[in-house]
């Protein structure tokens, strides 16, 4: 009976074994510090909830058999309604943990903030004093991910590179919708909005190829948003530069117009050489230059909207028996990146 009753069990273990196998740990064994402190604070997390949980489950499970009907030896008092020390354990113990995980959030909320800048590249190395981050713009597109190298010259799409132990400071932004740039072996994500820059720092300690993907759902194209990143030693990293300089070709205005319309499952492409004006432009929504740049926008509404500051444009007003002053001159506000060369 004893075989006939394990039988069913070695069946249900082998076959949760199987379905455990298929499952990706990067998330819990990452390549990065910072998603290594991560996966740190979602265990320590865990393990401090389970101090309330584990002991619930069993004392649940301990008064139902113990006060169940047919045990007669249990006791039966029916007109109790108060221990004090029993208060103390039911409000006191959750109140510790509430504690606990509010100071741990806190503290990991500000050590592992995205725009903070690296101290540490692992926890055994600091920073060195005077180390320059890598500083790559990372822009969301409809359905594939730009990657511009500002210091190198280059750009990538769908391809993603970084030295093994050096920080890295993306800048990150979308054309149109919000994405979420995410590498699980790296770092958690961070949101990609239009008209906005998001930033994360972040460091690679081992080499290897990691995946990388938008975490929010942003239309057709979606499942194939994905990118490769790669964890080079600097040597090779030098040689991926010097590749993508070799074989891409130049990515100006009018070519990442072209690249901006919607497609899915895009190869990866290379490009030798990028418009040095090209993310701010994205950044300020007037790559085409058929509109007015977001920051001049601004600007003309901290001036007082429709208009331009400065002593000519400005006229006094009466306004309910005081005086007020307004932008009254119109203006085409001056083209800062240079858009105008992109329209047809």
């Amino acid at each position: 009976m004893t075989n006939l009753l394990q039988a069913p069990a070695r069946l249900a273990l082998a076959g949760l074994l199987v379905l455990l196998a298929g499952c990706d740990t990067v998330v819990m064994k990452p390549s990065g510090d910072v998603a290594a402190q991560q996966a740190q604070l979602i265990v320590a997390s865990t393990l401090l909830m389970l101090l309330i949980i584990v002991p619930v489950i069993a004392l649940t499970l301990l008064f139902a058999w113990r006060y169940r009907q047919s045990n007669a030896s249990a006791t039966y008092t029916p007109d109790w309604d108060h221990s004090t020390r029993l208060e103390l354990v039911i409000w006191g113990a959750p109140l510790l943990i509430i504690i606990a995980l509010g100071a741990l959030t806190w503290i990991s909320t500000h050590k592992l903030d995205p725009y903070r800048p690296l101290d540490r590249i692992d926890a055994q190395r600091p920073v060195a004093a005077g180390t320059k981050p890598l500083v790559v713009q990372v822009v969301a597109l409809d359905w594939k991910w730009l990657f511009i190298y500002p210091e190198q010259g280059i750009a990538t799409v769908n391809e993603l590179a970084a030295p093994v132990d050096r920080p890295i400071e993306f800048r990150i932004t979308a054309s149109t919708v919000m994405n979420s740039f995410y590498v699980p072996a790296l770092a958690g994500q961070v949101y990609a909005m239009p008209g906005m820059e998001t930033k994360l720092h972040a460091v690679i300690n081992q080499p290897g190829d990691y995946e990388g993907f938008s975490a929010n759902y942003s239309g057709a194209g979606f499942s194939g948003m994905r990118f490769a990143f790669h964890g080079l030693p600097d040597a090779d990293f030098g040689r991926w530069v010097e590749r993508n300089r070799a074989e891409g070709a130049t990515l100006g205005r009018v070519d990442y117009l072209k690249l901006e319309q919607p497609s899915e499952r895009e190869p990866v492409r290379r490009y030798a050489k990028v418009d040095p004006k090209l993310y701010p432009a994205i950044l300020d929504r007037c790559v085409d230059g058929r509109q007015m740049c977001q920051s001049q926008m601004m600007a003309i509404d901290a001036a007082g909207g429709l208009g331009k500051g400065g002593v000519q444009g400005v006229e006094r007003q009466a306004w309910r028996g005081t005086q007020r002053a307004v932008v009254a001159a119109m203006c085409t506000p001056a083209d800062p990146y240079g858009t105008q060369a992109a329209q047809p």
